[in-house]
């Protein structure tokens, strides 16, 4: 390939090269290639207002459509191994508590009003600076959690680790289905991880590429010639495809309604609604970047992001294409650790996965072959990568190391990164006030904090308030 292309990604400054860029890529989009099954099925399964329903067929095309054309930007314009697609948890706040209060197209005009005001926060510079003020302790402690949440999602991803039905009295996770192991996918799932930590035990090049492509011909082999219920795979039956190119559907391309929210509910409601929406995607999205560039060793000697401000104003634009599509707000994803721990440290690699989210509009039955149990070892292996980070925490500091703790536990035991930066965060100033070092706390922190304490607080207040 070409120097120009060298030289404007910075691939070998970086101590990177093409192939491992592209395994990144791969890596990063098979681990995440989930949200093509997973997003319309969080949306299509909710009913609006009216009792309106999204088109799977156009709910896959728009996530896919989205995904491949704001990773691409991302590469390009912030030249980091990021990738971006419709976010977990924003998808399910837009489908099951704002949808049912407006039709499909009010609720995504919101959406893409979030989209925007993340975008004024990133052209006033306040975005960047709320990161810039977090103390290092405290960006490690992220990248810790958010190691050891993803590599909880992935325990959670291939049935490894289930919740337990009807019973309140037990502890809320069991091994397995039924308090043990069991089954053909859980097996795929195990044998996925003992492989993939032998390779990177043994520093094999594309260990975790490796293992997701053998996995999921496994996978297939077992499912073909096993009596398994497909239901034990989850949202993905691994299988030859009947069809290997599907036609996309953009129907629901530009269906959305700006300011049709203001005419649906209340002022206040609507306030809280974008509220939480913009808290979600804005410190969801601080912690994935501060943790991929962190364990990419793309972090200065200060601690700072590059391209940081692009990266956000990237970021937000994303949430705005992914209500103007109706895939819901599209944010960055920390699988893309998995095309982290392939190698990438450039934008090259996302632009290999945005390609991949394009050739998928058209060979959807293909992308969506890879089950959980194959791609989920990645997820466990890369926790293990980020969990390394510890290591960089002052544990004898209790005004760090409390805040530090709170954030790492609070991540995996919650599901949500926002959960845990809101802890540490509230757990950094009240200890530095009790402390008397209040003057040592970033003013900014000092806002973050207390839009997080609203934020924890929500229900009683939209209580006090009358609104439910």
């Amino acid at each position: 390939m070409s120097a120009q292309v060298d030289r404007y990604f910075h691939i070998s400054a970086r101590g990177s090269t093409y192939a491992r860029e592209i395994r990144g890529g791969f890596a990063t989009f098979f681990t995440m290639a989930y949200i093509l099954v997973l997003n319309p099925i969080i949306l299509g399964s909710a009913e609006d207002k009216f009792g309106a329903h999204l088109s799977g067929p156009q709910l896959v095309t728009v996530t896919a459509l989205v995904a491949a054309v704001m990773t691409v930007i991302m590469g390009i314009g912030g030249n980091l191994p990021l990738a971006i697609a419709a976010g977990l948890g924003l998808n399910a706040v837009v489908a099951f508590q704002i949808a049912p209060l407006m039709s499909w197209p009010d609720a995504m005009g919101l959406v893409v009003l979030e989209g925007i005001l993340i975008c004024v926060l990133v052209v006033t510079g306040l975005r960047e600076a709320v990161m810039h003020a977090i103390p290092s302790s405290l960006k490690q402690a992220i990248s810790v959690g958010i190691g050891l949440f993803i590599a909880f999602i992935g325990f959670v991803d291939a049935g490894f680790a289930t919740r337990i039905p009807g019973d309140t009295g037990s502890v809320p996770v069991q091994l397995g289905a039924s308090g043990h192991l069991s089954g053909w996918p859980v097996l795929v799932f195990c044998l996925g991880v003992l492989l993939t930590v032998a390779l990177m035990a043994r520093k094999v090049k594309g260990a975790i590429l490796i293992s997701i492509v053998a996995m999921t011909v496994l996978a297939i082999v077992i499912n073909e010639n096993a009596d398994i219920d497909p239901l034990a795979w989850g949202l993905t039956v691994p299988s030859v495809p009947d069809d290997v190119v599907a036609a996309p559907d953009f129907g629901l391309v530009g269906d959305f309604s700006l300011f049709g929210a203001f005419e649906q509910i209340g002022v206040v409601t609507l306030v809280l609604l974008v509220f939480t929406l913009i808290l979600s995607d804005f410190f969801d999205t601080m912690g994935t970047v501060v943790g991929i560039s962190n364990e990419a060793g793309l972090l200065d000697e200060n601690g700072k992001v590059p391209n940081l401000g692009r990266v956000l104003l990237i970021d937000g634009a994303a949430a705005v294409a992914g209500g103007a599509a109706s895939a819901s707000s599209n944010t960055s994803y920390i699988e893309s650790a998995a095309g982290v721990g392939e190698g990438a440290r450039t934008g090259f690699a996302s632009v290999v996965t945005g390609a991949l989210f394009a050739l998928a509009l058209f060979f959807t039955p293909l992308a969506t072959v890879v089950p959980a149990q194959a791609a989920a070892p990645a997820l466990v292996a890369v926790g293990f990568l980020l969990m390394a980070q510890v290591r960089h925490i002052d544990w004898e500091r209790y005004e760090i190391a409390i805040p530090a703790f709170l954030t790492i536990a609070v991540m995996p035991f919650t599901y949500s990164i926002t959960n845990g930066i809101g802890a540490g965060f509230l757990a950094y100033v009240v200890i530095k006030t009790v402390l008397g070092k209040a003057r040592d706390v970033h003013w900014l922190l000092w806002g973050t904090a207390a839009l997080f304490a609203v934020y924890f607080a929500i229900d009683p207040l939209e209580q006090l308030l009358g609104v439910k």
